[in-house]
């Protein structure tokens, strides 16, 4: 039995809204400042500071419509090991993960045995089959529209805290997970073809023997 799955990594930043500047007491405006014109509101601009980024990892199964988030506050190789080895537990019939990721430089097994013992890292990047997309092809991978859809519900405000970030990702995780909201891939293999055919000319090019 295999698990299909896609996952990634994407960043997320972390803000926290400034109060406006209280109008100056002379209501002079600066010089190249238009005046208040009578009749109008006062209009007050607004500021945030930057309260640092975090980083949402995702695997996705479309056939189920189930993800799994987590938020962390770093995309490193142990962050991507800690990750995978809660993805293993989540599918634990599965004989084999099919795993769709793009090409960032901690996504390989390799990371295991910088963090894990030797057997146990060999038991880990034995449940995987990893497949990767192209390079500047990370859109091909649909867990890019379910990060799409969790940043449009929940990720549009600034968040201050990463415990925050966490909760608002849990109750949008949970929400989608219990409707099973999945997605309706139109990229089928005969545009793929069109769309991709110089890419298969290199491949085929470099597959020609001496």
């Amino acid at each position: 039995m295999s698990a299909p799955a896609c996952s990634t990594a994407s960043p997320s930043s972390r803000c926290r809204r400034c109060p406006p500047s209280p109008p100056r007491a002379n209501n002079r405006p600066k010089p190249g400042e238009q005046p208040a014109k009578a009749g109008r509101p006062r209009r007050a601009s607004s500021t945030y500071v930057r309260q640092g980024t975090a980083c949402l990892l995702a695997a996705f199964e479309p056939g189920t419509g189930q993800r799994l988030v987590e938020v962390s506050a770093r995309r490193t190789g142990a962050d991507y090991c800690r990750f995978l080895q809660r993805l293993a537990a989540h599918y634990p019939q599965a004989e084999k993960i099919v795993l769709v990721q793009d090409n960032l430089n901690t996504h390989t097994d390799a990371v295991f045995y910088q963090h894990l013992p030797a057997a146990q890292a060999r038991a880990l990047a034995a449940r995987f089959e990893l497949h990767y997309t192209p390079k500047n092809a990370s859109w091909l991978n649909m867990v890019e529209l379910e990060l799409s859809a969790i940043a449009r519900r929940c990720l549009h405000q600034r968040i201050p805290t990463l415990d925050e970030l966490t909760a608002h990702v849990a109750a949008c995780v949970a929400e989608r997970n219990a409707v099973r909201a999945t997605v309706k891939w139109q990229f089928t293999l005969e545009k793929a073809r069109v769309k991709l055919d110089r890419h298969y000319q290199k491949i085929r090019a470099t597959n020609l023997p001496d």
